[in-house]
């Protein structure tokens, strides 16, 4: 790690806090999903907590892991109220001055457009130790929901992880890799179509829409760019990953080797959970 943040950062890893401050940060993401995504380590660290300090998708069955710490909800949501980054940057810090051992709890991975940087940021001037414990990113549990890998042999060589929900709120469509996995996309996914296709994506470019990832009641739709705007009545109210790119196209039997149309080249009986529409949802319940 050189300069800038990243030296900050360092310092905050490997010293104690000074001015006063006595305890220590660790971040824990906690997986997009249900309580057992969360890696071992995390669970742990849960278990030293004095304080807890979530966000708001993270599962309430997490308190068990720590149920001798004070929990407090500093939770963000796209569109709804949220806590001001400022605030959590100073409660995290003003806890770790009168605890030895503050969690901050982030759903998913911390890193992965977790506002991490600025906490990272804050406890470095406070002069507060602190830890970064990975968790598993949406991207990665909705690859596993829809069984679709994001990168595949030949195809699939690069994948990008761009968020729909931008600081000025403007929402940008992009092409930089063959997978492309935008977050925070649920009630925007006519604007991202439009986006997309004028980013240069094809019309029929592939699309796999999955909410609640890492959930028992994760739900995943494929559609054609030009279709996606139809996702949003499937997947409404509900946290969404859209991957576009070869990382959406359905895996089926492989063609010979060289020959086109390996992927999906034999149909194959749907999984359980992945829709095209939603009146197919309606009529696979009934």
């Amino acid at each position: 790690m050189n300069g800038g943040v990243n030296g900050s950062v360092t310092g905050c890893l490997n010293k104690r806090a000074e001015g006063g401050a006595s305890g220590r940060v660790i971040f824990v993401g906690a997986g997009p999903g249900s309580a057992d995504l969360i890696t071992v380590r995390g669970a742990r660290r849960l278990g030293e907590a004095d304080v807890v300090l979530f966000d708001a998708l993270t599962d309430p069955a997490l308190r068990e892991l720590a149920p001798q710490a004070l929990w407090i909800d500093v939770g963000k949501r796209g569109f709804c109220d949220s806590t001001p980054q400022a605030s959590i940057d100073a409660l995290l810090v003003r806890m770790a001055t009168e605890h030895a051992v503050v969690v901050r709890l982030k759903g998913g991975d911390p890193s992965v457009f977790g506002r991490l940087e600025e906490e990272l940021l804050a406890l470095a001037a406070a002069g507060i130790a602190c830890e970064i414990v990975p968790g598993v990113t949406a991207a990665i549990a909705a690859a596993a929901d829809s069984q679709r890998p994001l990168t595949r042999r030949g195809r699939g060589r690069s994948v990008s992880l761009t968020t729909a929900v931008s600081e000025d709120s403007v929402l940008r469509g992009a092409r930089h890799a063959d997978t492309e996995v935008f977050y925070m996309a649920g009630r925007q996914l006519g604007k991202l179509g439009r986006a997309l296709r004028a980013a240069g994506w094809a019309e029929d470019a592939p699309v796999c829409v999955v909410s609640r990832a890492g959930w028992p009641d994760s739900l995943s739709s494929e559609h054609a760019l030009s279709e996606l705007a139809a996702a949003a009545v499937l997947h409404a109210g509900r946290p969404a990953v859209v991957t576009v790119g070869a990382g959406a196209v359905k895996v089926g039997i492989a063609a010979a080797r060289g020959g086109a149309g390996a992927i999906g080249a034999a149909p194959r009986q749907k999984p359980m959970g992945v829709y095209r529409s939603a009146a197919e949802l309606h009529c696979a319940a009934t």
